[in-house]
């Protein structure tokens, strides 16, 4: 089933992708610091959804804030002739990685306790039988 929803995704996001019109150049660098934003607070309510103590009030206001604020480091520094937008790359993707190894462990430690558990029923299953 997850197949179908990844490869149903791939093709409307290619027929959407074609039609969408072409950023020009003056402003790629303002969309691209403004996705990784975004991304960071998207792996960021992921995380804190699987930790129990996501709130929506936070999220939306981290998705539009870190945006605003990375384009507005993008113009600044497009303006001093100096890259800031690296800053705010570094920040936001060391998040990434972070909220990324946080949603790892979870789902490997429920893996891990499934496998347990099956075992576990496995092995009662075997004694109960002698």
């Amino acid at each position: 089933m997850i197949y179908i929803a990844i490869i149903l995704g791939c093709i409307i996001g290619a027929v959407i992708g074609s039609f969408a019109p072409v950023i020009p150049y003056t402003y790629s660098s303002y969309l691209s610091i403004a996705i990784v934003a975004a991304l960071d607070t998207v792996f960021g309510g992921i995380s804190s959804v699987l930790k129990g103590n996501f709130d929506l009030k936070i999220f939306l206001s981290g998705f539009f804030g870190n945006s605003i604020l990375s384009i507005a480091l993008t113009y600044l520094g497009e303006k001093l002739n100096v890259d800031i937008y690296l800053a705010a790359i570094v920040v936001f993707v060391g998040r990434m990685f972070m909220n990324l190894g946080i949603i790892r462990r979870y789902y490997i430690d429920k893996w891990v306790r499934e496998i347990e558990k099956k075992n576990k029923k496995e092995k009662v299953e075997i004694n109960n039988a002698k």
